[in-house]
C-alpha cells in the first residue's frame, strides 16, 4: 500500500501537466513517502502518454476513450492503487520549490486522525489569495457566483459563500474545499465512497465534502500550507448567467450539475461544524 496515491486528470492540458509533475516531483526530493502519482487522460489525443513514457516511467497513465467527466475519471485513478491518502490535483497547480507540500499535507492529517479532508491555501501565481474554501452552496448560489454584484444582497451572499469574513490566515474547519487540491484520508475515503460521477463536472468537491461532514468526517482549510493554483475557470468566460447558458457549453454543464446537487441535498441547509 502506498503513503499516498495522488491524482491528476488531463484533458488537454499536457503543457500544464508536464509543469505540475516538475514541480510535484522536486516537492518529493529526497522524502521518504512512498507516493504513486496517477494520472488519467480523458480521451485528450494531446500525446501525453507518449510523454509520461519517455519522461516519467513512474507515473500511471490511465487512458481512457473519451472524456468522461472530471469525478469520474479521478475515480479511476484513486481506485487504482491503494494508498493511506488520496491527493485529488488539478495538473494547473505548482508546487513552489522547498515547500514539501505533500509532506506537509501528510504530516497534518496524521496529527489530525479525526480530519477526512484538508485543503492547503491556495494562491495566484502572481501570489495573491484565491478563495478555496467555502459555505455549502444556497439556492441563489449559481446567480451570485456568475454576476458581478459590487454592493448590495448580492454581493453579501457571494462573500458570505466564498468566506470574505475571515483572513485565511487561519487554519479551521470549512464547509468544503475546492477540488483542486483535496487531500483525503485512506480511511474516510472507504467508508464515504469517492466522487459521486452524477456529476459530471461542477459541485463533486462540494458534494463529497458534505458526505464526509455527514459520515463525521471534517473538512479543513490549512493555511499554512500554500499551493499555486491558475484556475482557469471556463465556466466563467461568458459573463451573466443567462447569456452564458446559451454560448458557453460549461456554463450549461455547471448549471445541470447544480439542479442535481440542489436536489440531491434539498433541505439540508447545515454549515459546518467544529470538533474538539
Amino acid at each position: 500500500m502506498f503513503d499516498v496515491n495522488i491524482v491528476v486528470v488531463n484533458y488537454k492540458m499536457k503543457e500544464h501537466v508536464e509543469r505540475c509533475l516538475v514541480s510535484l516531483f522536486a516537492d518529493l526530493q529526497g522524502d521518504a513517502l512512498n507516493v504513486k502519482v496517477v494520472v488519467v487522460d480523458n480521451g485528450s489525443n494531446d500525446g501525453i502518454k507518449n510523454f509520461l513514457e519517455q519522461n516519467y516511467p513512474m507515473v500511471e497513465c490511465i487512458e481512457l476513450p473519451e472524456n468522461t467527466g472530471f469525478g469520474n475519471a479521478q475515480n479511476v485513478g484513486l481506485k487504482a492503487f491503494e494508498a493511506k491518502y488520496y491527493f485529488v490535483l488539478n495538473p494547473d497547480t505548482y508546487f513552489k520549490l522547498g515547500g514539501k507540500i505533500i509532506r506537509q499535507l501528510h504530516d497534518w492529517l496524521e496529527a489530525h486522525p479525526k480530519v477526512g479532508i484538508v485543503g492547503p491555501k491556495i494562491v495566484y501565481p502572481d501570489g495573491s489569495l484565491q478563495y478555496s474554501c467555502y459555505r455549502f452552496p444556497g439556492l441563489l448560489h449559481p446567480m451570485v457566483s456568475r454576476w458581478n454584484f459590487e454592493k448590495g444582497w448580492g454581493k453579501k451572499l457571494h462573500d458570505f459563500a466564498i468566506m470574505r469574513d475571515f483572513d485565511h490566515n487561519e487554519t479551521r474547519p470549512v464547509d468544503w474545499v475546492m477540488g483542486s487540491a483535496m487531500f483525503v484520508r485512506g480511511s474516510a475515503l472507504k467508508q464515504v465512497g469517492v466522487f459521486d460521477d452524477r456529476f459530471w463536472m461542477y459541485y463533486e468537491d462540494s458534494d463529497w465534502c458534505r458526505r464526509m461532514w455527514e459520515s463525521g468526517w471534517p473538512v479543513y482549510y490549512a493555511h499554512h500550507i500554500v499551493l499555486e493554483h491558475l484556475h482557469g475557470r471556463g465556466s466563467a468566460k461568458v459573463p451573466g448567467t443567462f447569456s452564458a447558458i446559451f454560448k458557453n457549453k460549461l456554463a450549461r454543464v455547471h448549471l445541470v450539475s447544480w439542479l442535481k446537487y440542489a436536489w440531491k441535498w434539498r433541505g439540508n441547509t447545515k454549515f459546518y461544524k467544529h470538533i474538539n
